[in-house]
Order: structure tokens, then sequence, then C-alpha cells
């Protein structure tokens, strides 16, 4: 399954035979509406040639995606949309899905994550999704903060496995049990929060790593994530750091760093671990 990208343009192709960018744009808390951040930062992205966006129902963002989608002139086919639900049940993801559609201003959906197993109602949740994507509605039914114990669950009530496990991952939070069963499973692994949310930027390893590299410390924990053939969405608003996220593809990360960035110590940018929760069904 994994699959190292060599362009921005490169992709991978899923369990259900889609094919979805390695690398895109995260717009997690880009402030919606006129004025905000979201509308720009995709615009510039999708014109320096970013061809997926991830975005999700409580980003309250959707909308500004489909407008900047709609304005860039590219062809729909061209830009991998990715949101999900972000509380679960079977009548509200008919619903919300319907208000995503409408908000994104599209057709259909390519990748429709359940958000989280947090709210339970998964299975129900899990087979609504399975519908809309037997209408067309969507080309890709996922999940995200899913651990070993929600992907079994779905596994034993005879559902297809998700064909996608969104989930946080950088060299401080490498989940390795869980990433081991997506590809034992053909399940596709992306991952969020690549940058740690800005939250190791000084770490002393991470910017003499970078200065000898002569790359940015978001340079180097990107491409960590494409060496080890993960989907990323490294987040923005800043039209310099997102054009300067893209500049991955032409060089690689020695052995040597990749195993002392393999051997940092775990610590979440997250205060809880959401692939943890208890399984609910």
């Amino acid at each position: 399954m994994a699959s190292v990208a060599t362009d921005i343009t490169s992709k991978i192709t899923l369990n259900d035979g889609v094919s979805m960018p390695l690398f895109g744009l995260g717009v997690w808390r880009a402030t919606p509406g006129p004025g905000g951040q979201t509308e720009p930062a995709v615009e510039f992205a999708l014109q320096k040639g970013y061809r997926m966006i991830d975005t999700a129902e409580m980003y309250e963002n959707e909308a500004d995606v489909g407008r900047e989608l709609k304005k860039s002139g590219l062809k729909r086919e061209d830009v991998f949309i990715v949101t999900k639900l972000s509380e679960n049940g079977y009548d509200r993801c008919k619903t919300i899905f319907k208000e995503s559609l409408e908000k994104l201003d599209v057709p259909c959906i390519d990748l429709y994550l359940v958000h989280s197993p947090k709210s339970g109602k998964i299975i129900e949740t899990y087979k609504a999704m399975l519908e809309l994507k037997e209408q067309g509605l969507i080309r890709s039914v996922g999940v995200s903060n899913f651990g070993i114990l929600h992907l079994e669950g779905i596994k034993s009530h005879g559902l297809p496995v998700p064909s996608v496990n969104q989930i946080e991952l950088h060299p401080w939070q490498q989940k390795p049990d869980i990433v081991k069963y997506c590809r034992e499973n053909n399940i596709a692994v992306m991952g969020y929060a690549p940058l740690v949310k800005g939250q190791r930027f000084d770490d002393e390893t991470l910017c003499e790593m970078a200065k000898r590299n002569n790359k940015s410390p978001a340079q180097i924990l990107i491409r960590w994530s494409l060496q080890h053939g993960f989907i990323t969405i490294p987040k923005s608003v800043h039209s310099a750091r997102i054009e300067e996220n893209m500049l991955v593809f032409d060089w690689s990360l020695n052995d040597e760093d990749m195993a002392i960035l393999d051997n940092s110590p775990n610590k979440s940018c997250k205060p809880w671990n959401p692939c943890d929760v208890p399984w609910t069904g």
C-alpha cells in the first residue's frame, strides 16, 4: 500500500479503485466567510498545483472550499475533495451529507469520512455512507481517528473495510500498530497534523536536521510523511508557507535522518487520543 510521492500530482490507488492524491491542503481552523482565511488559502494552493483539499463539517468552511473550486476554473475531476461527518447517526449522516454536498457545490464527494468513533453509532453511519456511495454521491468511504478495535468492529459486521483511515501522524505520533493493521488490510493511511501544529518547530534535533538539509522544519516533517508513504495534508493559510510546503518532492531525507525521526519520543499534539475510545458499535 505504501507509495512515495515523486511530485505534487502523485496518487495512490485505493482499495475500491479510486485514485487519490498523496499530497493536499488541510483547512482545519482556517476561518470561513468573507474576509476569512479559507478562500485565499485554497485559491493560492490550487493555483500552485495542489489537487486535494481536506475539509470537514465541523470546520465550517466547506462552502468556502466550494466557491474557490468553482472560481479556479479547474475541472471537477481534477481536484480531490475530502470532507467528514462530525457526529454520527444514520439519519444525521444523510442530512449532513446533503448539506455538505450543497455547500461544496459539487455533484459528488471524492472521500467521505466518519470523523471520529467518539459519538458511537458507527455501523449505522457507515452503512449510510455506503448507500450514498452506491447512489454515486460518494466515490470512497473512509474513517478518521479509528483504532484497530474500531476497524475490527466494522469487519465483524461483514462490511467492507474503509478505503482510508485518517489519523494523527508525525515523528512524535507514529501509531505503528494502526499503520501496520491498515496496510495488512489494504486501508490507505492518511496523516493529519503532519506539522505537529507547529508545536515542534523549535525542537533542537529537528532544527539541526533542517539546517543540515537546507530545508525548513516543516519541509523535513512533510518529507518524513511522504517517505513513509502516508497521504499527507499540511495545513497553512499563509501563501509563502503553502508554497514552501509543496517543495518537498525533488530531494529526500537520508536513512540516518529518517532513523533519527523514527526514534522520536511518543507525544501527541492533541490532549487525548480518539483512536483509544471504546467501541460502541
